[in-house]
């Protein structure tokens, strides 16, 4: 469904809201300058990754500022400031790059984050309440959403226009469609 296209996993806080996305994970050092590649899971990385933005690396949210940011084939190669050699960025090797949450540009209309979607109640369009929505399972052919149910049972629904027929992020609610055979007992 193409309103919930920009994706990015997230870490969360005690309330459940994160508070750093995870944009991609760092990888091999790239040429002698401080260059070290980048794998990208977000959909739009030019609007987090600008220089002189600071995001955060590794588990334990460094702050690193960009130095430069440009494509190499499908991943990014990156340098900051506070690395600026290639001795001194092979830390950041395997480290995943972070944004805080709150700094995200808006999305798009009719466009939601993925980590918004967490927790909110999923109801048929007949009215019947499945559950929250617990987790999602990014495939490559489309997104699957885990729906948990009052007594723990577990739903799994694909996130094809089908199924998920609205997201009211106001009303803490999807409105999903159960196409003939998809949920035993529905």
């Amino acid at each position: 469904m193409s309103e919930k296209r920009n994706s990015a996993s997230e870490t969360g806080s005690p309330g459940g809201e994160p508070v750093f996305i995870s944009l991609g994970r760092l990888g091999r050092l790239h040429g002698v300058r401080g260059e070290i590649r980048m794998q990208v899971w977000s959909q739009s990385p030019e609007k987090y990754l600008q220089v002189g933005k600071i995001v955060y690396v590794g588990e334990a949210h460094h702050p690193a500022t960009v130095r430069s940011v440009r494509t190499h084939g499908d991943i990014l190669l990156l340098a900051f400031e506070e690395y600026p050699d290639r001795s001194l960025v092979s830390v950041l090797s395997n480290q995943m790059v972070f944004v805080p949450a709150d700094e995200l540009p808006s999305p798009d209309n009719g466009e939601v984050y993925l980590y918004q979607l967490l927790g909110l109640r999923v109801v048929t369009d007949t009215g019947q309440v499945l559950g929250n929505l617990e987790e999602i399972l990014e495939t490559g052919a489309n997104d699957v959403f885990i729906v948990r149910g009052e007594k723990g049972e577990e739903y799994l629904l694909p996130d094809i226009d089908e199924v998920v027929r609205s997201i009211d992020l106001d009303a803490g609610e999807i409105r999903v469609h159960l196409l003939d055979g998809l949920l035993p007992g529905f």
